[in-house]
């Protein structure tokens, strides 16, 4: 797509009202694009470690036509930007620097003419530790034009800065909660504006990949996200639980005694540096920084954890599509310095880290579903199985005992050709095939017709499921929503299909 930076001369829309004032984007091949929306007002100073509040009115109309900053992240300086299109590429042109003002969307509308167009919102991943709405990976422009739908992502606040709980030690009671309820935030955003941007507030879509599929789990279980969305797509991220209250405090006694702050003097908090307080958090290590600081089970922004021990009731009327990719772990291990030579002891060993005692009938059954594959590629699919294929089969199943709206399961198991077939089909590598964005993707999906082939099925069988609740569009085989019985899972690839309780007897193990 033409970046405003790179085409100063694009031409740029009529403003359009919104609840806190009038905005301004630009047009691009028939879309209205807005970029850099203030959807909550900076989380400075006093505004640290709090649910967010709305931005002031404003008079002037404001400008929309660049990337917003994305939150601070894990592993960077605050004020450093997050990259290009892939790991290594210099940054986007005019990719801000990250900053605790992150709270920013951007939205692409194919006109500004009143009709009631699904709204498709998306969270980004990178964990609850990283990442960005403005990622050129998620651009919304070729899902808008597709199938005439207004996309959206969001930047909201993470790790410390988002997750830090001090609900027991004096602060707001949901702080642990902050990131999350800055996407509620720009729901309500949503809401109440995407009328004005030519969507429908009683039409909406949240669908996320990993971490951002973790955060559409959790708002299934957040009250104040209640009839903010009307459907669920889950890509390799089920949220069956969250951390609790009780570790969360643990951790922001660590932060705060490397700050040196007693829990009864917390305004402190608000005069140091964003650098000081992610250097505290990155003293914990980095386990700390992508695991500890996640949504915890506050009892009030977040009553229960997401999926356990069932499904949220509060969501029982939403339909969910949920799936993974075939060889998820590929993405997470390729740079061990040992990948494509461990042995079959490292395969055993490692297993019984994952599983226990299952370990033995776990690579037995991987081992008869695959083949041919090494021990370093069966090490991968017991991670795979453990992160993400177990658990979001788990959710699915809980989703269906409720008996309330349909859940339909997928898995990609097409494989990219880069890193000369080595990743065969990994984590990720689903967005560039669902978004649309094949061409500005190809050092990931590799050369050739065969990613946009999966792209003609993927980006439909998304959109279609945006607009109605369900899946199944033309071309496609017919699919069946899932259950305990048949479990009818869409296989997508070069020829798609649907396989019944695909991976069963891997699924035995882990419920044994």
């Amino acid at each position: 797509m033409t970046d405003v930076m790179d085409a100063p001369t694009v031409e740029r829309t009529a403003p359009v009202v919104t609840t806190n004032g009038a905005v301004r984007g630009y047009r691009d091949r028939g879309l209205h694009i807005f970029k850099g929306l203030r959807y909550a007002a900076p989380p400075l100073g006093n505004r640290r470690f709090q649910p967010p509040q709305w931005p002031d009115p404003w008079v002037a109309v404001a400008d929309a036509t660049g990337l917003g900053a994305p939150a601070i992240q894990a592993g960077l300086t605050p004020g450093e930007t997050t990259g290009g299109r892939s790991a290594g590429d210099p940054p986007a042109p005019g990719q801000p620097g990250t900053s605790e003002d992150c709270l920013f969307i951007n939205v692409w509308t194919p006109g500004l003419d009143g009709s009631k167009r699904p709204v498709m919102v998306w969270l980004h991943g990178g964990g609850f530790a990283n990442g960005s709405g403005g990622a050129a990976m998620y651009d919304g422009a070729a899902l808008a034009r597709r199938g005439d739908v207004v996309t959206v992502t969001v930047n909201h606040r993470l790790n410390v800065f988002g997750y830090l709980h001090l609900g027991e030690l004096g602060g707001h009671p949901s702080s642990g909660q902050a990131g999350m309820l800055d996407i509620v935030q720009a729901l309500e955003w949503v809401r109440d504006n995407v009328a004005g941007f030519g969507g429908d507030p009683a039409n909406v879509t949240i669908f996320g990949e990993s971490g951002g599929g973790a955060k559409v789990s959790m708002l299934q279980a957040m009250p104040a996200a209640r009839g903010l969305f009307h459907k669920a797509i889950i890509q390799s991220g089920p949220g069956l639980r969250s951390i609790s209250r009780e570790a969360a405090t643990q951790t922001a006694r660590k932060v705060l005694a490397a700050l040196d702050i007693e829990p009864g003097d917390l305004g402190k908090l608000d005069t140091l540096s964003a650098r000081e307080i992610q250097q505290a958090a990155e003293g914990l290590g980095d386990d700390a920084i992508m695991r500890a600081f996640s949504p915890c089970v506050d009892g009030l922004a977040l009553p229960r954890h997401p999926f356990d021990p069932d499904a949220p009731a509060i969501s029982a009327d939403v339909p969910v599509m949920i799936g993974t990719n075939k060889d998820e772990a590929t993405l997470f291990l390729r740079g061990d310095p040992r990948f494509g030579a461990f042995t079959e002891e490292d395969l055993h060993r490692r297993a019984k880290a994952a599983v226990g005692d299952k370990a033995p009938a776990l690579i037995e059954a991987l081992g008869a579903l695959f083949p041919d594959y090494s021990p370093t590629h069966l090490i991968c699919a017991v991670q795979t199985v453990t992160m993400m294929w177990a658990p979001s089969v788990t959710l699915a199943e809980r989703k269906c005992a409720q008996n309330g709206a349909p859940t339909f399961m997928y898995m990609l198991a097409w494989e990219t050709p880069v890193a000369r077939g080595a990743l065969k089909s990994p984590h990720a590598l689903e967005i560039p095939l669902m978004f649309d964005n094949v061409e500005t993707a190809r050092n990931f999906v590799g050369r050739g017709e065969a990613p946009q082939v999966l792209a003609e099925q993927m980006a439909p069988a998304w959109l279609a499921f945006a607009r109605t609740g369900d899946p199944n569009v033309a071309g496609n085989p017919s699919w069946p929503a899932y259950d305990e019985v048949e479990r009818a899972t869409m296989v997508f690839n070069l020829q798609s299909l649907i396989e019944r309780d695909p991976w069963a007897g891997v699924r035995q193990v882990m419920r044994d």
